[in-house]
């Protein structure tokens, strides 16, 4: 959405500031023998003691309160029975409702002992979104996020997911425009000052090709090599961009020894 109030803003931001506490809450329990369920339960309870409610349970029908997406899991893993195992990674993606305003925020944590091809994947993703945030200055285009993305990651021989995108944020979950994380510099629709969007790379160790799970909504790598996922929500400004959410209440929980 485009916001025309700093009133707006702030909405916004109280809900992009829930779901950044409520992914640094989950931090604290995730570990091996832990089981998916028992992360949405920690996260559904914390974000209705926020005065929120989730804002994933129930949207087009998915039954969690977050994404738990393991490994080759891209994203939209339901949460369940699946214990995390030594050597993981599972990708966290976290919504919320607050005053009629939508929360969106999403980051990768290691399980244990990971191996180091799997570590710099996640950095290198994370690394990538805060190269797409820096174009969200008014006047830039898509495509400036987009390829800020892509070329850094690619320049390391991973691949980019092109069936899933980040978009606008606002009263609406999905809202125009989307924001791919593949493009050319200069290409796509003009950022328009005050408009609010989720950058969200996902990225893949291997081949850039997905495919459905049965159950109807988990996305995974086709060659079932691991896959990276970081967002935060930006708001479009002249001179800096304006980050409504944050990782730095999560890696106050990682400490230093384990921030990615």
């Amino acid at each position: 959405m485009v916001v025309t109030t700093n009133e707006e803003v702030e909405l916004l931001r109280e809900n992009a500031i829930i779901v950044s506490k409520t992914l640094a809450e989950v931090a604290k329990h995730i570990a091996p023998g832990v089981k998916t369920i028992t992360l949405d339960n920690i996260a559904e309870e914390f974000i209705r003691s926020e005065g929120a409610v989730p804002g994933f349970k129930g949207y087009r029908g998915f039954p969690g309160t977050l994404c738990i997406s393991v490994n080759e899991e891209v994203v939209h893993g339901i949460p369940g029975e699946r214990v995390l195992k030594n050597g993981d990674v599972v990708s966290i993606d976290c919504g919320c409702i607050k005053h009629g305003y939508y929360g969106d925020s999403a980051y990768t944590f290691p399980v244990g002992e990971v191996k180091p091809e799997v570590m710099d994947l996640l950095r290198r993703t994370k690394e990538s979104l805060f190269r797409g945030l820096n174009m969200a200055l008014t006047g830039k285009r898509v495509g400036d996020i987009s390829s800020a993305v892509q070329d850094f990651v690619e320049s390391f021989g991973y691949s980019v997911v092109r069936e899933l995108v980040g978009h606008g944020l606002g009263k609406q979950l999905h809202e125009k425009p989307d924001i791919p994380n593949y493009g050319r510099q200069g290409a796509g629709p003009k950022l328009q000052e005050g408009l609010v969007i989720c950058i969200e790379p996902m990225i893949n160790l291997g081949v850039k090709n997905v495919v459905q799970a049965s159950d109807g909504w988990t996305i995974r790598t086709s060659d079932r090599q691991p896959s990276a996922h970081y967002e935060l929500t930006v708001v479009v400004r002249k001179e800096k961009p304006d980050v409504l959410s944050t990782f730095s209440y999560i890696e106050e929980v990682l400490g230093p020894e384990r921030i990615i």
